[in-house]
This record gives structure tokens, C-alpha cells and sequence, in this order.
């Protein structure tokens, strides 16, 4: 697997796809500044920490949920070495039998494929059709990085520069306390 092993301070010049370079309009129009590294899709975690040595930050998790009916949609961020219990997730927003919301519905409302979605995609979610939701655990980094719309590129914001481009997208996110599965072993 492939990494730059550069750090790049702005847009990339090569092509890239449309809804990549939306993110990255987006950013300079909130004159948002960026670290980003370049890399082969990242699909294992194994790779995102080979990625995270060079980007210098944690990447933070990004799971894409809904219910069981399908008629609500959540993208809950939470530390990236941290392990995710459905049960607590519901527990707190108050909703039954929480599970991976399909492909289709990722694309249709943000853009993105699985494995590559982030915080940044809400930018493509005009209708409000997914919640935020961030575990208060993510708010001890200074840094959280996520994918611009495909998983060959990340990027490390400063948290609050990361909740001031959610703010531009109209999503205001509700903020959870998700307990470690691993403090009850």
C-alpha cells in the first residue's frame, strides 16, 4: 500500500473527483487551513494507522447508521481505537435496532462510498437527512482528520475549524457520551 510520505498544505492540482474538489471549495471559502496526505485507498485500520504516522493525527471513525426502518440517518464520529457498541449508541438517542445504513442511501445523501465517509460529506446533505453525532471523547483532540469524499486522500483539521465547516453545512451535531466496551472486560 502506497503513501506519500509528503504533507500537503493545500488542494491538490491533479484530477480529482467533483465532489473531492467541493470539499476542498468549501474549505478555502471558510478559509479553513488543511493538512492533507495522499495514499491508496485505506481501507484497513492497519493502513489509516500507517496514514496517521505521516499525517501527524488520529483519524477519527466515521460510521454511517440508520434505523430500522430506514428513515433515519446518523454519521456518528468517535475515536478511531475506540470500539462501537450499537446498544449504547441507541441508548442514547432513543432509537431501536441501529444498524449500517446500505450504500445506496450514503450516496444518495452524501456523496460518498463506504470506507470513505466524513464529517466533510454533510456538505452534500442539502435536505438534513442525517444527524451528526460525535462522541465527546473525539472533542479531547486538537486534531480530527476524516476523507474529502474518497479514502486516497485525508485530512487533519483542527477541531474546531472541522465543527465551524459542519456549521456552514447546517448541521448542528449532537454530542453523546459513548462508554469503552473494553473497561467492562
Amino acid at each position: 500500500m502506497y503513501i506519500d510520505p509528503n504533507r500537503y498544505s493545500g488542494r491538490p492540482t491533479d484530477d480529482r473527483i467533483p465532489q473531492e474538489l467541493a470539499i476542498y471549495d468549501r474549505l478555502e471559502e471558510l478559509a479553513i487551513p488543511y493538512i492533507r496526505v495522499d495514499h491508496d485507498h485505506a481501507d484497513t485500520i492497519e493502513f489509516c494507522l500507517e496514514v496517521e504516522q505521516v499525517l501527524g493525527a488520529k483519524i477519527c471513525k466515521n460510521l454511517f447508521l440508520c434505523n430500522r426502518q430506514q428513515t433515519q440517518f446518523y454519521l456518528l464520529m468517535m475515536p478511531g481505537d475506540k470500539p462501537f457498541k450499537t446498544k449504547y449508541l441507541s441508548a442514547q438517542l432513543g432509537c431501536t435496532r441501529l444498524s449500517f445504513a446500505d450504500a445506496g442511501h450514503m450516496a444518495e445523501y452524501l456523496r460518498t462510498t463506504p470506507g470513505s465517509v466524513s464529517a466533510l460529506e454533510l456538505l452534500f446533505d442539502t435536505g438534513g437527512h442525517v444527524q451528526l453525532v460525535i462522541d465527546r471523547d473525539l472533542m479531547a483532540d486538537a486534531f480530527i482528520s476524516g476523507h474529502p469524499g474518497i479514502s486516497t486522500s485525508t485530512l487533519r483539521l483542527k477541531r474546531e475549524d472541522l465543527l465551524r465547516y459542519v456549521a456552514s453545512t447546517g448541521h448542528e451535531p449532537v454530542y453523546i457520551d459513548l462508554p469503552d466496551p473494553r473497561a467492562e472486560e
